[in-house]
């Protein structure tokens, strides 16, 4: 057994238990995205020429760039407490300082940032369609479960954390 941050006596077993590991969820809607759009080709209402394509270009670049820093940064959050990123091994800690201060999730919104830039620069709308399939697995299948993992290891300091910081933005 092993003290954490709460003082409670942990032993590190159990996990969230989520319907898949969150960086398959995200790449199988990427690629779902892919060939539909392959399969069932639709337009995309901007253009390859002019001044918008050029806007688009360099909104999709900074929705990638701030997904990979959040992402970068929720990642060092976990690394710097000790606490495995994977969603199947059991969390040793509760974190909730820097990037976890501001959203409890930085790493699915740094995900979903880079996912609808990925689904922007390549133009494709059925990847920006699946954002909200994508959106309602990775909040019930994966979240939920997490809150409610967390919240029966690490009890009022999580229900104080919960209060103090949003689940996304």
């Amino acid at each position: 057994m092993d003290t954490e941050p709460t003082g409670r006596q942990g032993t590190n077993a159990g996990t969230a238990g989520v319907i898949a590991r969150p960086p398959l969820l995200f790449l199988g809607a990427l690629l779902l995205g892919f060939v539909s759009d392959h399969l069932l080709p639709l337009p995309f209402p901007v253009s390859r020429m002019g001044s918008i394509h050029w806007i688009s270009a360099i909104i999709s670049a900074c929705l990638i760039a701030m997904g990979v820093v959040l992402t970068a940064a929720g990642i060092r959050n976990f690394s710097e407490a000790g606490t495995p990123v994977p969603t199947n091994e059991p969390t040793r800690a509760l974190v909730t300082t820097g990037v976890h201060s501001r959203t409890r999730n930085p790493i699915y919104l740094g995900f979903f940032l880079v996912y609808v830039g990925i689904g922007i620069v390549v133009r494709s709308p059925w990847i920006l369609i699946f954002t909200l399939p994508l959106a309602a697995a990775i909040r019930y299948g994966v979240v939920a479960r997490e809150e409610a993992y967390l919240e029966a290891r690490f009890g009022d300091a999580y229900q104080d954390y919960k209060v103090r910081v949003r689940r996304w933005l």
